[in-house]
């Protein structure tokens, strides 16, 4: 089973993503609150071999040293096979970010299809 990595700063938000994927999405989640934490996550080796998605709030950078937009061009750096979703954002914010998808999907069931589609993207270019 692979893991999706969702950085989300709102602990409502967060919860009702992570059950949303955890129930229609054959991956696990691991959620943390910002950017500091989701670097330090991707460090590990292990981690980032079952790494399928990072999925970023546009907010999640807001309370630590990083901007999102900083927190995603180092991630790239670190990550340029794994897809990132960030949610909420505009996407002329992101447009010079290589791998990075922007959506303002509110919508269980778009965000359903739209990681879904993202994990079949990654794994038909790797596998």
């Amino acid at each position: 089973m692979g893991t999706i990595l969702l950085v989300d700063d709102n602990p409502l938000r967060a919860a009702m993503r992570t059950s949303i994927l955890e129930k229609d999405i054959s991956a696990r989640v691991v959620r943390v609150r910002g950017a500091a934490e989701a670097l330090c996550l991707v460090e590990d080796d292990q981690f980032v071999g079952s790494l399928l998605l990072v999925i970023a709030a546009d907010s999640a950078g807001e309370a630590s040293s990083l901007s999102t937009v900083e927190f995603i061009e180092e991630l790239r750096d670190r990550l340029k096979h794994v897809p990132v979703l960030v949610l909420e954002a505009a996407e002329a914010k992101y447009a010079k970010v290589p791998g990075v998808y922007v959506s303002k999907t509110k919508s269980p069931q778009e965000l359903r299809t739209l990681v879904s589609r993202l994990i079949a993207v990654r794994e038909l270019r790797y596998a």
